[in-house]
């Protein structure tokens, strides 16, 4: 259990590492758990004024950000280690419901994501975004490609 857990650390400083200079880091997202059957990852992003619309509320294209961040970082982290090199995980497809609105200035978004099929070239995610009570604010399901990376000629 130690082993795993010690894994699993691993991999999430990885996560946090990769993404320097990325939109990811610009929108502060922090990958905080991930389960040791590599099957369950959260990340943070902090909600401020920045991220919301003219309208006062959160921006609905913020959530998608946290979510297919996660969402693909899942991807990641279950590609085979030998094969994260080679390949490369791409979103082909994200579906968002928002079914709560924030108003609030200054808080905390968490998207859990679940990986439900992995298969060598797709991969089924499901990200729920909630706030710190726990209240759900969008669920998201996104579709990832696992595509080898191709060598070019220069």
């Amino acid at each position: 259990m130690l082993v795993m857990r010690k894994k699993t650390e691993e991999l999430l400083n990885e996560l946090n590492d990769l993404k320097k200079n990325t939109l990811i880091n610009i929108m502060q997202i922090q990958f905080i758990f991930l389960s040791n059957q590599l099957d369950r990852l959260i990340a943070k992003m902090p909600i401020n004024h920045e991220i919301f619309q003219p309208f006062g509320f959160l921006h609905g294209g913020a959530t998608i950000i946290l979510a297919e961040s996660v969402g693909s970082s899942i991807s990641f982290i279950n590609i085979e280690n030998e094969k994260k090199r080679k390949f490369n995980v791409f979103s082909i497809e994200i579906s968002t419901n928002h079914i709560r609105s924030i108003k609030i200035k200054k808080g905390i978004l968490f998207a859990e994501a679940r990986i439900f099929h992995k298969g060598n070239i797709l991969h089924f995610i499901q990200v729920n975004v909630y706030d710190e009570k726990k209240t759900m604010i969008s669920f998201c399901k996104l579709t990832n490609i696992i595509i080898p990376i191709k060598k070019t000629c220069q």
